[in-house]
């Protein structure tokens, strides 16, 4: 039945991209509670970005396969799982070793997607989908009628940010570069070029109350700037450091420096929340209630892509094989989407 073999993308150590190895074996057997997928869509996240230069926070020792998520069908089904998952199509997060023709996972942490959503549709709001869905409703808890400042609004997790918050009825400003303003305004964002304008100053133009959520992945200086635009009751949530991504040094630092200012911010009184949201938190206290929240949160973005509150935006598809020049298109800050992988 598996005559068709495995082939999976190894980062060696820290590489250009063009130093991704290919690699060939046997497709893996799902063991009792596990399903094998077939892999039809994989992408590139800012998490890869940051692995093969060794500074995301968590990652694994060198040499592992990469590969944040992943939409296919499951192929096969291990011993006390329902054989009729197989044939049906299903994403997964997992953090590392998406970035195969064939991957094995638990069958616990799959979720479906509904009929008529195309992998590579799915694929770009898997990680991105989760994020956005789990800090607007889960962390900020925006209501309607409430105003709320996206970095990054046309990027990866910022454009299914902006739609979701859109279609919770919350108003929306974004900072983007000038080429993308056309594209937020038809969205019904009101754009700010962080290249060109004072970005705090705009806002406060924009929202002289303050707003009522922030979300920063740039860290460093801007969550600093972010915390100082809130209102009273105001909610910041920091996901990531990409301002310090081509840096050298400490990995953990960048994020430890945070979460230090987060700590310290929710200690003053005045009403102010700060987060440091990492999609895997809970994960290690009880997976099945990590389990239970991803597939009811991923399910509602599945529901939105359906319903059309958000959009798929796919920057290229490319096969697996040329994953050095989609690594490559990902991290140019060319294209708008997500750039996603093909078997």
């Amino acid at each position: 039945m598996n005559a068709e073999g495995l082939v999976e993308v190894v980062l060696p150590g820290k590489v250009e991209p063009e130093g991704l190895e290919i690699r060939h074996g046997a497709v893996p057997v799902a063991g009792p509670g596990q399903v094998v997928i077939r892999m039809e869509a994989t992408g590139v996240s800012f998490a890869e970005q940051q692995m093969r230069r060794g500074r995301y926070y968590d990652q694994p020792p060198f040499p592992f396969v990469p590969g944040y998520d992943l939409v296919g069908m499951v192929l096969t089904t291990g011993q006390g799982v329902d054989p009729g998952l197989a044939g049906t199509r299903v994403a997964a997060l997992v953090k590392v070793g998406g970035w195969a023709s064939h991957v094995r996972v638990e069958a616990a942490d799959v979720v479906p997607v509904p009929d008529g959503i195309g992998a590579a549709e799915a694929e770009t709001v898997v990680v991105n989908g989760i994020t956005a869905w789990q800090m607007l409703h889960r962390k900020a808890r925006v209501r309607t009628g409430q105003t709320v400042l996206v970095h990054g609004a046309n990027g990866g997790v910022g454009s299914v940010l902006v739609q979701l918050a859109r279609a919770a009825g919350v108003k929306v400003i974004g900072t983007a570069s000038a080429r993308h303003h056309d594209a937020l305004r038809e969205r019904g964002v009101t754009p700010v070029d962080y290249r060109t304008e004072n970005v705090a100053a705009r806002v406060r133009e924009l929202a002289p109350g303050g707003v009522d959520a922030v979300f920063d992945h740039v860290g460093g200086r801007s969550a600093v700037d972010s915390w100082n635009l809130l209102a009273p009751g105001g909610t910041l949530v920091a996901y990531g450091s990409a301002s310090t991504r081509d840096d050298t040094g400490s990995k953990q630092g960048p994020v430890l420096k945070l979460l230090g200012r987060v700590w310290l911010w929710n200690t003053l009184p005045n009403g102010r929340r700060a987060y440091f949201f990492n999609v895997w938190a809970g994960r290690a206290l009880s997976k099945n209630r990590f389990r239970a929240r991803l597939r009811a949160d991923l399910t509602q973005v599945f529901t939105a892509l359906q319903r059309g509150d958000v959009t798929a935006q796919i920057a290229a598809q490319l096969p697996l094989t040329q994953v050095a020049e989609a690594l490559r298109l990902a991290e140019s800050g060319t294209v708008a989407g997500k750039v996603v992988l093909n078997p």
